[in-house]
């Protein structure tokens, strides 16, 4: 997939509101074009084709289908994703944080079993946007909890004017997108 059909999808179906926030909920995280998601995964999966990644980690819920559609043109590694809520069946040991989310202006504890995440791990983060670096870097904290090993952080989306990828960049990870948006104002997008 080019990136170019990537933008074009964005101009065509996404929506700026204000300064800061896109909405593409018709194609990628609410009403899910699953061909289109699937060569989004090819083009992620290629920017960490040597890698040797032995898991994808996500936090829910809009990641995980991107993390799936990664998985599959990686040769399905698994997907683990970050839960926000505990669920009553999540009784064994778990890897916690605390994340803030600037959309929902929220704090959330997102948490993975011990289980799933291993000392033998290379784990890839994916997620469906990068704004300020808040998930993607509470991900890396689960991840280090672990012992395991970081390979990469690759997102659909990155809003580069919130400073997120900055943030992962000089904490020493790799970090892919597929569209980079510079900013949005009054409702007008404009790619990096």
């Amino acid at each position: 997939m080019s990136m170019e059909a990537l933008k074009e999808r964005i101009v065509r179906e996404g929506q700026g509101i204000g300064r800061g926030v896109l909405k593409v909920d018709s194609f990628l995280n609410h009403q899910i074009d699953v061909a289109f998601l699937d060569e989004i995964g090819r083009a992620l999966a290629e920017r960490f084709a040597g890698c040797s990644v032995t898991k994808i980690l996500t936090v829910e819920s809009s990641g995980i289908p991107v993390a799936c559609a990664v998985s599959r043109a990686m040769g399905y590694p698994p997907v683990v994703f970050a839960k926000k809520a505990a669920p009553n069946t999540m009784v064994e040991g778990v890897y916690s944080t605390d994340v803030k989310s600037f959309t929902k202006e929220t704090v959330s504890t997102i948490r993975v079993s011990r289980k799933f995440l291993q000392p033998e791990d290379r784990i890839l983060i994916i997620d469906d946007f990068l704004a300020y670096g808040e998930s993607a870097l509470g991900l890396t904290r689960l991840v280090r909890s672990a012992g395991a090993d970081v390979t990469g952080i690759g997102v659909v989306i990155e809003k580069r004017f919130q400073g997120g990828s900055a943030k992962l960049k000089q904490a020493g990870f790799q970090v892919e997108s597929l569209a980079v948006i510079r900013s949005i104002t009054d409702g007008n997008i404009e790619f990096q």
